[in-house]
C-alpha cells in the first residue's frame, strides 16, 4: 500500500487536509506512517510491559481452534499509553477527520502470540458498537502497530469503501461477533480485499463501518497492536453499557508520550471484565468487544 491512495507519512508538519480527509470519506481509512518513531514504539513497549496488561489478557475463541488474546479498558488514565491515546496526532487527527469533538472510547492491547495468536473474523466495529447505543456510525479506531505487522504474522485485511455499504448484519460465529458473510462475499467483489502490512510504529485510522478482519498468527513472530476507539460526543449513547458515555477528553501535547515516566500507575483505566461480558452474551444481552 506504500505510495497508494490513502498512504501518509507524519512528519511534525503533517495535518488532515482536504486530501487526507477525502481518503478516509472516500476509503473509510488513511495509513500514517512512522506516527509513533522508534523511540516512543520502544516507550511505549515499557509501559505495556506492566504486569497489570498481563494480568487482564483474555483470550476469545476464534472458532478455529485458537484463541485471540487482548486486554481492554475504557479510560485512558495517566500512564504513557494513555499519553498515545490523548495526544494531538491520534486524538487530534482522529476530530478531524470525523469532523468534530472525540472523546475516549476504549482502547486495547491485541495480541498474537507467534504460532497460536488466533484470526479475527470480517466485523465492522459499529456491528457491535449499535448495541451498546450508538445512534449513528461516528467514531473510528486507530490501530498502531508495536511489531512489524505483516501477512505472514495476521496482519489486517480490508475492504476498502465497504463503509458506504452501511451497517451489515452481525452475529455470533464461535467465541466472536461477525458479519454477515455471505454479505461479506458480495461486497468484497466490488470492494477487493487488501492487506495492510505496516511497520512498527505506523497508524491505520478507520471508519468504524470499514469491514476488517485478520488471520491466525502461525508464524514465529508475535503480533501486538494498539487500538484506541474514539467516538464524537455530538453521538453520546442512549443507554449505559460496558463502554463509557461522554467524557471530556483531556489532550496533551505530542511530546507528552517520551516525557511521560508514568509505567507503573494503571489506576482509572477501568479494565473491561471479558467473564462478565460473556455472561452477558450467554444471556442474550450483550455483544462483546471484537478485535483486530
Amino acid at each position: 500500500m506504500s505510495g497508494a491512495q490513502g498512504d501518509y507519512v507524519f512528519s511534525e508538519d503533517f495535518s488532515v487536509d482536504k486530501n487526507v480527509k477525502k481518503d478516509f470519506d472516500d476509503l473509510g481509512y488513511v495509513l500514517i506512517r512512522n506516527l509513533l518513531d522508534s523511540d516512543e514504539i520502544k516507550h511505549v513497549a515499557k509501559a505495556l510491559a506492566n504486569p497489570e496488561f498481563e494480568k487482564n489478557t483474555y483470550g476469545v475463541a476464534d472458532g478455529q481452534g485458537k484463541a485471540a488474546h487482548l486486554v481492554l479498558w475504557n479510560q485512558p488514565g495517566n500512564d504513557v499509553t494513555g499519553m498515545v491515546a490523548r495526544c494531538e496526532k491520534v486524538a487530534g487527527t482522529s476530530e478531524k477527520l470525523l469532523g468534530g469533538e472525540v472523546y475516549h472510547y476504549s482502547s486495547k492491547l491485541m495480541k498474537k502470540p507467534a504460532r497460536i495468536g488466533g484470526q479475527h473474523i470480517w466485523h465492522q466495529d459499529y456491528g457491535y458498537w449499535y448495541n451498546n447505543g450508538l445512534l449513528f456510525p461516528d467514531a473510528l479506531t486507530v490501530f498502531i502497530a508495536i511489531d512489524d505487522c505483516k501477512k505472514e504474522n495476521g496482519c489486517l485485511q480490508i475492504l476498502p469503501c465497504s463503509h458506504k455499504c452501511g451497517r451489515i448484519e452481525h452475529k455470533l460465529i464461535g467465541g466472536q461477533t461477525g458479519a454477515d458473510l455471505e454479505r461479506v462475499d458480495q461486497i468484497a467483489k466490488v470492494c477487493p480485499l487488501q492487506f495492510v502490512e505496516m511497520n512498527a510504529g505506523d497508524a491505520l485510522f478507520f471508519h468504524c463501518n470499514l469491514l476488517h478482519c485478520s488471520s491466525a498468527n502461525t508464524s514465529e513472530k508475535r503480533r501486538w497492536a494498539l487500538l484506541t476507539a474514539f467516538n464524537m460526543a455530538s453521538n453520546n449513547p442512549v443507554i449505559k453499557h460496558d463502554h463509557p458515555q461522554y467524557t471530556p477528553l483531556h489532550k496533551v501535547k505530542n511530546s507528552a508520550i517520551l516525557e511521560c515516566r508514568n509505567f507503573d500507575d494503571l489506576s482509572g483505566k477501568d479494565f473491561f471484565n471479558f467473564e462478565k461480558a460473556q455472561i452477558h452474551v450467554v444471556e442474550g444481552k450483550r455483544i462483546t468487544e471484537q478485535g483486530h
